[in-house]
């Protein structure tokens, strides 16, 4: 009996190897492959969406727009046209989590500093105070590139209206004041077909690694 075994160890060493690698490629090819979700109003928190559009459950896209950059430079859609981008919200007088979002939103644009498909764009939602010059030197003071991040000012009510139709993303102020907009932590990513496919928490730094991560997947699509 151990004559045969030693007769044919050799064919069932080969067999053993060939049965592994077999078992490995089955597991490979039937593990699911990364895939990001894609978000619509319904999908969302209400309180972060305008009413309006709270029942629309599939081909959400953001909308067409036109605001000012820090440079006095019109920035529309056509800025973003086929690139992977991060949305925010924030003023630079704000002194609770705008400072920690922008910090990591600016390690966000050494992670994309390379990167020719993706770009960031934050809005401010205090435009009456957010003059061009004041956003300039909020760029200076926080290493913003102007190539790769927009810092947008414009007209409140179409600010508004893209926080609340298009990113989904900044509650409703003060119902006595038109307009009102409470921003939060949320950072919105948007893939090249202007569709937003995740959210991610602006102040938590594992939030901003697995941000990081899905933009390189977005972006290698």
């Amino acid at each position: 009996m151990k004559s045969i075994f030693y007769k044919y160890r050799k064919f069932f060493g080969v067999l053993l190897v060939f049965s592994i690698i077999t078992i490995y490629l089955f597991y490979v090819a039937l593990k699911p492959s990364k895939s990001l979700p894609l978000f619509n109003p319904s999908d969302v928190n209400p309180e972060l969406v305008d009413s309006t559009v709270q029942y629309i459950s599939k081909y959400h896209t953001i909308a067409d727009f036109s605001f000012v950059n820090q440079n006095g430079k019109t920035i529309t859609q056509k800025d973003y046209e086929g690139k992977v981008y991060v949305a925010d919200f924030f003023f630079t007088t704000c002194g609770s989590i705008c400072p920690k979002m922008t910090t990591n939103l600016a390690d966000v644009q050494k992670a994309i500093i390379n990167n020719p498909k993706v770009m960031l764009l934050s809005h401010t939602v205090f435009p009456e105070t957010d003059s061009v010059p004041v956003l300039k030197a909020y760029a200076v003071k926080n290493g913003v590139i102007d190539s790769k991040w927009n810092l947008v000012t414009g007209d409140k009510k179409e600010i508004y209206t893209m926080a609340r139709k298009s990113y989904l993303a900044v509650k409703m102020g003060k119902p006595s004041e038109l307009y009102d907009m409470v921003h939060t932590e949320n950072f919105v990513l948007v893939d090249t077909q202007k569709r937003v496919r995740g959210f991610y928490d602006g102040t938590n730094k594992e939030d901003i690694k697995r941000l990081i991560e899905d933009i390189n997947f977005l972006s290698n699509e």
